[in-house]
């Protein structure tokens, strides 16, 4: 532990700084009772005495407590724990290890284009699970999302979000200026649609390392973001893919009626254009999520459990006459087909075909082994397929097994009423 660094606060041990500011310091801490690392924010007394913005880093911090255990994202940093008291005021959060986006906002270091859609695919849906729970944003940009070590993301800092359905007034004039809406700069009564705007900036800055509005002063600025119009993408970041500049610039208009009216059709933009127009060497987990909220066996699963499947899932895609296991073979891992058509036989006895969405040799997780295959499965056209293992399922989360659980019941049941109708039929 760093030397004058607190031992512990209140139950959690400090392990050591993560960095500090002039408003708080940030401390890596174990959570002994819950037996996780996690980040915790202590804020700096003179912050809150202070006579001229004291009221407001109050009203701030108030704000982000009262988010502890209400908004669970995989791509949200979760609020654990708040202290709002006398003698000391902190929030606990989720410790994610990793670096913000701000690094990858300058001219010579750049993400992929195809990267940059999938971060914000990925930003558009949490921030609509977060609308869809009375929160907006208000301060989204680069600083303020993670960009994890394991590549997926984490958006932090929820301090200036508004409380849609709260009746308390609410702090104006907090955000970062650069990326403030129209609407913001006016202190209009603001929607999700200005989180859209802000989203729209950083992916504006993310493929260009340049804001779209500069000025010497936040009033000048103010003024370019009212009246100004943004220098094109394509401008700046020449060959990038027209769609992507049309989402931007979409994103950023400064009419809300001309803007996206929903985050629905922000990402369902953002992920036509990582299907149709970005290189497709790999499957992208923009690609990998849509196909799944489009196959059957997925239709009960919720976004957050479909984000889940996409991590402890390997997909592949495999030409015809591919073999995806063999009768007699063991295995501990089932297949999904997300695209293509497979055979099926047992013996010499062809069971037929089954198209995108059907499910094989679910039964090692079923009966949480090891198990010979029951059948013989080759591709008989070029298919895209997921595999996952049956230990890897049975990690999951306990609403994402719930729901694999009803849809292999399903499966189940479906083929019993087949061999019945067959039985039936031979009778």
């Amino acid at each position: 532990m760093e030397s004058g660094a607190p031992k512990s606060i209140d139950k959690y041990e400090i392990v050591r700084v993560l960095g500090s500011g002039a408003t708080s310091t940030v401390y890596l801490a174990y959570d002994a009772f819950s037996e996780r690392q996690v980040a915790l924010k202590l804020i700096n007394s003179a912050t809150l005495s202070d006579p001229e913005h004291g009221h407001t880093f109050r009203k701030l911090l108030a704000n982000e407590a009262s988010l502890a255990g209400r908004i669970v994202h995989p791509h949200i940093m979760e609020i654990y724990d708040a202290s709002l008291s006398a003698e000391r005021n902190y929030i606990v959060m989720e410790y994610v290890e990793g670096e913000t986006l701000e690094k990858y906002s300058q001219p010579e270091s750049l993400l992929p284009v195809e990267k940059v859609v999938e971060i914000i695919f990925k930003a558009a849906l949490a921030l609509e699970f977060a609308s869809r729970h009375g929160v907006i944003h208000r301060d989204i940009k680069p600083a303020n999302i993670m960009l994890c070590a394991n590549g997926d993301i984490k958006i932090a800092d929820f301090g200036a979000a508004v409380l849609t359905r709260s009746e308390e007034t609410q702090v104006v004039g907090v955000g970062s200026p650069a990326y403030m809406s129209p609407e913001q700069i006016r202190q209009d009564t603001l929607t999700q649609q200005t989180d859209i705007y802000s989203l729209g900036v950083a992916m504006y800055r993310l493929l260009t390392g340049r804001m779209p509005f500069e000025a010497e002063s936040n009033y000048g600025l103010a003024n370019k973001i009212l009246n100004d119009e943004a220098v094109s993408v394509r401008s700046l970041r020449p060959g990038l893919p027209l769609r992507v500049e049309t989402a931007v610039a979409t994103a950023m208009r400064k009419d809300c009626a001309e803007r996206y009216a929903s985050w629905r059709e922000f990402s369902e933009d953002l992920a036509e254009i990582a299907e149709l127009d970005l290189p497709q060497e790999a499957v992208s987990e923009t690609a990998k999520f849509n196909t799944l909220k489009c196959l059957p066996f997925f239709a009960g699963f919720a976004d957050i459990e479909l984000w889940e499947v996409v991590r402890i899932s390997v997909w592949g895609r495999v030409p015809a006459g591919t073999y995806l296991f063999h009768e007699g073979d063991d295995g501990n891992f089932f297949f999904i087909l997300a695209e293509g058509e497979v055979r099926i036989s047992k013996g010499s006895r062809s069971l037929g075909s089954h198209g995108a969405g059907h499910c094989f040799g679910e039964m090692c997780y079923i009966k949480q082994s090891t198990v010979p295959r029951s059948a013989t499965i080759v591709t008989i056209t070029p298919a895209t397929v997921l595999k996952i293992k049956g230990d890897s399922l049975a990690s999951a989360t306990e609403a994402c097994q719930l729901k694999f659980n009803k849809a292999f019941l399903n499966i189940l049941v479906g083929r019993l009423t087949q061999a019945d109708s067959e039985l039936a039929g031979v009778h």
